[in-house]
């Protein structure tokens, strides 16, 4: 196994969640260092496990149990099959919660209420357990009751709706971003959480505390300019399409042979730009000489720009403007994000051994974080499920192989 190099190491967390939001805070933690029990219903598992294909394919290229979804985000942890409707799950949960730092859930509002499994129930025996809660909407307010995909909340969260062209549909990003973002949110918090219990003194009531996030919470967080645009304004921004609603040129232009990116973020690299493209006129005429001016004739613009780079190849322009130091970019497939001589020096494919994949390993997409003394560590592919169900009820609550194999004959795991 690869050493743990990670910050967090000595880090324990109880992964109750499914699906990506949950899932993606457990990996980056795990990715730096944490120990990640990821809990898993018998027979059934993650969510994700199902959505498919692809699918990790074995030796004979047949489809395993395995997909590609599932092992996008559930790197670094060890399954645990559990049955936490049988009481005897839910003391094995009990038991498990002593021994770790934090506990990460995303079931409904009160789901975890008739197991005795909710923040109020285990605070009082376990008072610095730092208790995450993943939910569509929160845990209060008139819409707390409600379940939510990524999907709805791009809707209800008002990225749809800047999102597609002008004249086309409301369009949601290609993957699902509300949830990632609302795990983000979830990993800064809880290392937030970590933090301040580490440096409070011990008192009667704990250090521990409850992080209560929403999906809909983080994506009106995400609106980023584009929301503050309107508590600024007034006034709603409508789909520009690949266009910026606050710097132009700023979108996805034509070439002879396909297209590009140009981001113009001062007047100085207009000015070059233009200059390169054979139209000073462009950067001194007074529709085009500020920002501002660019903005409010945005169109007229963008026309007149489309037409110059449909004169020459992407390559052309993007072998120019690079060295001018005029931000643009090709837009790449899947593919060609992979076959980037930048993204293979980062590293950002990495693969791991996998016990079912006909290979030998799976591909994974790696961790974006670099760290000169505590470098995020890769010791295990996602897991397969239960695969680690033994190893944790003996290493961590000491159980033998006989107390396993009644579990096991009752269904508990």
């Amino acid at each position: 196994m690869t050493k743990n190099t990670g910050p967090l190491k000595g880090l324990r967390i109880l992964d109750m969640s499914r699906i990506l939001a949950g899932p993606t805070c457990t990996q980056i933690l795990g990715d730096l260092g944490a120990d990640v029990i990821k809990i898993e219903r018998p027979g059934v598992g993650d969510d994700t496990r199902k959505w498919g294909p692809p699918y990790v394919k074995d030796s004979d290229e047949n489809d395993t149990s395995e997909s590609a979804y599932y092992l996008s985000s559930n790197r670094n942890k060890r399954s645990l099959t559990l049955d936490i409707t049988q009481i005897a799950g839910q003391q094995i949960i009990r038991k498990l919660v002593g021994k770790c730092d934090v506990l990460i859930e995303n079931y409904k509002v009160g789901g975890l209420k008739k197991y005795g499994l909710d923040y109020t129930a285990l605070k009082a025996d376990f008072p610095d357990l730092i208790y995450c809660s993943i939910t569509a909407f929160g845990q209060t307010g008139p819409k707390s009751h409600r379940l939510g995909y990524d999907f709805v909340i791009q809707a209800m969260g008002g990225i749809m709706s800047v999102t597609g062209e002008p004249d086309g549909s409301p369009m949601k990003v290609g993957v699902g971003i509300a949830d990632v973002m609302c795990g983000m949110y979830a990993a800064v918090s809880i290392l937030a959480a970590v933090r301040h219990r580490d440096q409070s003194e011990n008192s009667d009531t704990g250090n521990g505390q409850h992080i209560d996030l929403s999906l809909l919470d983080s994506q009106a967080a995400w609106l980023i300019n584009s929301g503050s645009n309107y508590l600024t304004s007034g006034e709603n921004q409508h789909r520009l399409g690949n266009a910026h609603p606050n710097l132009v040129p700023y979108q996805v232009f034509q070439t002879s042979d396909s297209f590009f990116v140009l981001a113009v973020g001062n007047e100085i690299q207009f000015q070059k730009f233009c200059k390169f493209a054979g139209a000073t006129e462009l950067s001194e005429d007074s529709r085009f000489k500020s920002n501002a001016s660019r903005v409010k004739n945005r169109k007229i613009l963008a026309e007149m720009i489309n037409k110059l780079t449909q004169c020459n190849s992407t390559q052309y322009w993007l072998e120019g403007l690079e060295k001018l130091q005029v931000p643009c970019g090709p837009v790449n497939t899947i593919k060609e994000v992979f076959d980037d001589p930048q993204i293979k020096h980062r590293e950002m494919e990495i693969s791991l051994p996998h016990p079912l994949s006909g290979k030998g390993d799976v591909s994974l997409i790696g961790s974006p974080v670099k760290m000169s003394a505590t470098p995020v560590s890769y010791r295990n592919a996602p897991p397969t499920l239960g695969q680690h169900t033994n190893e944790i009820l003996a290493e961590i609550l000491g159980m033998d192989e006989e107390e396993y194999r009644d579990l096991a004959k009752k269904g508990v795991v």
